[in-house]
């Protein structure tokens, strides 16, 4: 929306969350809940915002990208943000006001926000919603259905309060008209603040226009104040996660134990099994199985892999793997098409070349695994020598005996085989058998002697 700019209100300590972290700094569905009111901003084509910082102001910071930073050194209320801002807002007609601790404020409720706002050429607009339990929050008076004021509930007449229409805090304003109004208003209260809902009582003393969108979502007002409340919110977003993809066509096997971020990516004809976590921008492509008791962080899964039991961070597999379970796929790994990493297999920063096969008990470490090499039980790639990382090298079609060291850096060639129970700490040319073992012995009547 060309002219138009969002005011992100987050400076705040937020006290009841009893936390180092500044309170928009804690995250819902893998995001700080400020993350989600700017990518909700963004998505309604809003480019300028300003966000008003505070308290942690140098926590804060590391996650904004893209916009202008108001600081406001005390912290005297909302009016007093938002006249932080108004100095910036050169060319700009209209602006979005909102809470950094409203996580669960959705695009196209602000996108009927403004088009009300515009559509009525108000001076100001005011997101509201219909509680059945509006305690706490100032309710909003009309009459004949014109906005006539907010009223906080400890000024509420009892009559008042029994209204159900409450103010969300979210609003559209005309700029020319908000700064002349914010020279009016003054700190002459308890707190001794500047209050952003009394320019509302200006603007109508002056016959300006006020109009009112009543959101369908009440979810859409909540505000995170509280531990408790993050937990709602949680709750909530995680359950939209849920249903978006329920709609595009994924199967989810038991929404009440599946754990889905919002920056997660899903094909339709996906199974998701119970108990799996899916953070981060992991991508899961089609007829893919990924669970039960699987945890992706950052991942990309190709078509028809299946990954059960296991637990993964930045990697990349291909189609038509089998991986687990009880894997642990460390940052790093590229894993491609048709290869099968089995029960209690590390891997760590290698490459697993098509159809290899590690099906059980081993650690791979810096490896780079060829094409269709099969390796053994109990392998281990020695890949750290106390100081620094060596690489294994792998290629196509060796096959590693079981209970086999790979002392690195070392180089197994292509059709190599390596007899079971081997420390290897030469490079092994093609086609050729490696065997490192010592002489066995037979002790005759050893256990007669013992007895």
């Amino acid at each position: 929306m060309p002219n138009w700019a969002a005011v992100v209100m987050a400076a705040g300590k937020g006290t009841r969350m009893k936390s180092k972290l500044p309170k928009v700094m804690h995250t819902l569905a893998g995001k700080p809940m400020l993350q989600h009111v700017l990518d909700c901003i963004r998505k309604v084509d809003i480019q300028r915002i300003f966000v008003i910082l505070g308290h942690g102001r140098e926590q804060i910071e590391g996650i904004l990208d893209s916009v202008e930073i108001v600081v406001q050194e005390e912290q005297l209320g909302t009016g007093h943000a938002v006249m932080q801002a108004i100095p910036h807002c050169h060319g700009i007609d209209h602006i979005m006001v909102l809470s950094g601790d409203q996580p669960l404020i959705r695009p196209e409720t602000l996108q009927s926000l403004a088009e009300i706002h515009k559509e009525n050429g108000a001076a100001a607009s005011i997101l509201t919603a219909v509680f059945e339990n509006p305690q706490g929050y100032g309710r909003i008076v009309k009459e004949e259905g014109r906005f006539q004021k907010i009223v906080e509930e400890k000024d509420a007449t009892s009559e008042e309060r029994l209204i159900k229409e409450i103010n969300t805090g979210t609003y559209c304003f005309n700029v020319a008209k908000l700064r002349d109004a914010l020279e009016k208003i003054t700190p002459q209260n308890a707190q001794g603040e500047y209050y952003l809902t009394d320019v509302f009582k200006v603007l109508q003393e002056q016959g300006e226009i006020i109009s009112t969108y009543c959101t369908e979502d009440v979810h859409e007002a909540l505000g995170i104040n509280s531990r408790a409340q993050l937990a709602q919110g949680e709750e909530i977003i995680r359950s939209r996660i849920l249903n978006h993809w329920l709609d595009e066509g994924v199967t989810i096997i038991d929404p009440n134990t599946t754990y889905i971020d919002e920056d997660v990516e899903l094909t339709s004809d996906v199974t998701i099994q119970p108990f799996t976590i899916l953070k981060g921008k992991t991508r899961i492509a089609e007829d893919a199985i990924i669970g039960p008791h699987t945890t992706l962080t950052d991942c990309i899964c190709g078509k028809g892999t299946s990954i059960t039991h296991t637990v993964g961070e930045s990697v990349t597999i291909g189609e038509n793997c089998r991986i687990g379970p009880f894997a642990y796929l460390r940052p790093g790994t590229e894993i491609h098409d048709g290869v099968r990493v089995g029960d209690f297999v590390e891997i760590k920063n290698s490459i697993l070349g098509e159809g290899a096969k590690i099906p059980h008990l081993s650690y791979i470490g810096d490896s780079q695994i060829g094409k269709s090499v099969n390796v053994g039980a109990g392998t281990i790639t020695c890949n750290y020598d106390g100081v620094n990382k060596h690489k294994t090298i792998i290629k196509d079609k060796a096959f590693i005996g079981s209970n086999t060291n790979l002392v690195a850096p070392v180089e197994i060639g292509e059709e190599a085989v390596i007899g079971a129970g081997s420390t290897i700490t030469k490079d092994v040319p093609a086609s050729t058998l490696a065997i490192e073992r010592s002489t066995q012995r037979n002790v005759k009547k050893l256990v007669q002697k013992k007895k």
